[in-house]
């Protein structure tokens, strides 16, 4: 996946650490291997170049997190898309370049995507493509799912109190010895005086979307790295989204899913998934605008952040393939 994961965790014993760290870690590698769009051999390639017009068996993994992308890109009207491949590549490449994207290797890519063109047969655990030399990229939604299931893994291991962070993507279960929970950093922007920094968390998953560290800046544009479907265009609007959901498959496609709508739509999407808050933050010229649905109104005031922080195993290892 390219990133980092880290891995904090509160055993009984260094032994136990150890082997929780190596099924855990065993398990996000595994998931590369399946869901990574820079292994040639992946599962996910593989299956472009196999399910055309037929209908494909895949894996368990694969199915859960293309079933519920698809079922993201269905509630948004395409506002989440993960057959932006072509697009998302050449402005992977147009942000190594320093330059834009060509217009018309834009609209070719483009013409290649579609979520309609992407057919997931649940029942069947089957996947089917209409259109050849396609491309799909999970980016956007399988780094937390990687999260929720090595925590998965962690509690299979009799382990209570864990924390998985891949990248930003965050999921965590009990809270640590001595605390109420997680104490996770929502935001690092002394002007967000009414949104607490931290939040203390169980049992959750935590995404974050925005353009700090991955962007373009042309002509005094920044273009994100969150690509908007409907123009191919990296979203150029200052907007950092972060949500709290149930399961790091949920929050991480829905910090994308509103980074693409846009304030109202984003926030009425995550009114109508129960357990699921979001924080939005728009900076312009004029000033900074702060939303949060109802959800997250709801952790700010439950919250004091007055518990201390206990220690922890902690390990983390670089998946880069």
């Amino acid at each position: 996946m390219g990133t980092l994961v880290r891995i904090t965790l509160y055993t009984s014993s260094e032994d136990a650490a150890r082997k929780a760290f190596e099924s855990a870690f065993a398990r996000i590698a595994e998931l590369d291997r399946i869901l990574s769009d820079y292994q040639p051999d992946s599962e996910l390639n593989q299956l472009t170049r196999k399910a055309l017009a037929r209908p494909t068996h895949v894996s368990k993994d694969l199915l859960a997190v293309l079933s519920a992308s698809q079922e993201l890109s269905e509630a948004t009207d395409g506002a989440f898309d993960v057959t932006q491949g072509p697009v998302i590549r050449l402005w992977r490449a147009a942000r190594k370049a320093g330059r834009l994207p060509d217009d018309s290797a834009l609209k070719e890519a483009a013409s290649r995507g579609g979520f309609r063109k992407l057919h997931v047969n649940v029942t069947r655990q089957t996947v089917m493509l209409d259109q050849s030399d396609m491309a799909l990229d999970v980016g956007a939604i399988g780094k937390g799912y990687a999260a929720s299931e090595a925590l998965t893994v962690l509690r299979g291991l009799g382990i209570r109190s864990a924390l998985v962070a891949v990248s930003g993507d965050l999921a965590f279960s009990d809270a640590p010895p001595g605390q109420r929970g997680w104490r996770i950093d929502i935001h690092d922007d002394p002007a967000l005086a009414a949104v607490p920094r931290v939040l203390e968390l169980t049992n959750a998953a935590v995404s974050t979307s925005g353009a700090s560290e991955q962007h373009l800046d042309i002509n005094g544009r920044r273009y994100s790295h969150v690509i908007d479907p409907s123009s191919g265009i990296g979203i150029d609007g200052d907007i950092t989204v972060t949500v709290i959901a149930r399961s790091g498959l949920d929050a991480d496609g829905l910090d994308t899913a509103v980074s693409v709508l846009g304030r109202d739509r984003g926030l009425a999407l995550i009114e109508s998934r129960p357990g699921t808050a979001a924080l939005i933050v728009e900076r312009s010229q004029t000033g900074t605008r702060v939303s949060m649905s109802a959800g997250f109104r709801h952790l700010v005031a439950a919250n004091d952040n007055t518990m201390p922080v206990a220690t922890a195993e902690a390990s983390s290892r670089r998946v880069d393939r």
